[in-house]
């Protein structure tokens, strides 16, 4: 073989091994990046699972707004979810619950009510304080009777509603008269705020003492009026999930979005205090 034909071939090999090389490196550089995509895809995946089915969550009447948009909200996040609610007054919900009623969720108005439940051990979750609550006299449009503090509303000429006492709000409401000395006597007592509120509404009473979230929610059907003596009086509003939550994934998930910064902002727009 000739010198020159035994460069040539020399050429050749040494091109082939380039060749080789290059097609290695290839391989293992399509292969890792396949690995990377498939790693990312499945990061992706286990850290948004997605949600399917429906909730039952137990909510104080003075949620009824905020809650019912934060539904919206929530479903079209999650399409194939589904919120249902019932509302009422907090003690008659922890009692339902207590009594084994099925739901995924419970939203108290107060931390005595939702401790019905802890106590009886009907909780997964340490319920979490996702906002406060302050009272207000809601009086008809326009003020007629001219009611301008809470020592107003003992005059025997008004017709004045409270709820319940047993009920969060009612007990708020007790709790600001006796910060204030003050005694009263209602015309009635109602089983939740909506009710109280409503009374008024109907023209039925001349003020009820609620809450000021239900004050901003019934707009111009009724007229706000701040007393001092409801700054002794806020109420704290816990959320948990239920031991025998039927979906507790989502359940968690709705959870998240009541105490998320879009949550926070909704309940706040509704006249809610920050926790």
């Amino acid at each position: 073989m000739t010198r020159s034909a035994r460069r040539t071939r020399r050429t050749l090999q040494l091109a082939g091994a380039s060749v080789a090389a290059l097609l290695a490196l290839s391989a293992c550089s399509s292969s890792n990046d396949a690995s990377s995509a498939s790693t990312k895809s499945d990061t992706s995946s286990s850290a948004s699972p997605k949600l399917s089915g429906s909730i039952t969550v137990f909510a104080a009447a003075s949620l009824k707004e905020s809650f019912t948009t934060l539904k919206a909200d929530f479903e079209r996040a999650h399409p194939g979810t589904k919120v249902n609610f019932s509302f009422g007054g907090s003690d008659t919900l922890a009692a339902q619950i207590t009594s084994g009623a099925p739901a995924d969720v419970f939203a108290a108005a107060s931390a005595k009510t939702m401790a019905t439940v802890t106590d009886k051990k009907d909780t997964a979750t340490t319920p979490a304080t996702f906002v406060r609550n302050q009272l207000e006299i809601a009086t008809l449009p326009g003020n007629p009777t001219k009611v301008t503090s809470l020592k107003d509303l003992t005059n025997s000429s008004l017709k004045v509603v409270l709820c319940d006492k047993t009920v969060p709000c009612g007990a708020a409401a007790q709790k600001a008269l006796d910060a204030g000395k003050l005694k009263l006597t209602p015309v009635s007592y109602e089983e939740d705020v909506k009710s109280a509120l409503n009374k008024v509404v109907l023209k039925e009473a001349d003020a009820a003492v609620v809450y000021k979230t239900d004050v901003k929610a019934a707009g111009d059907k009724v007229e706000g009026v701040e007393f001092p003596e409801s700054a002794d009086a806020i109420n704290d509003y816990p959320i948990a999930l239920l031991k025998n939550a039927p979906n507790p994934t989502v359940a968690k998930a709705f959870i998240a979005l009541v105490q998320s910064t879009e949550g926070q902002q909704v309940l706040n727009e509704a006249g809610f205090l920050k926790p």
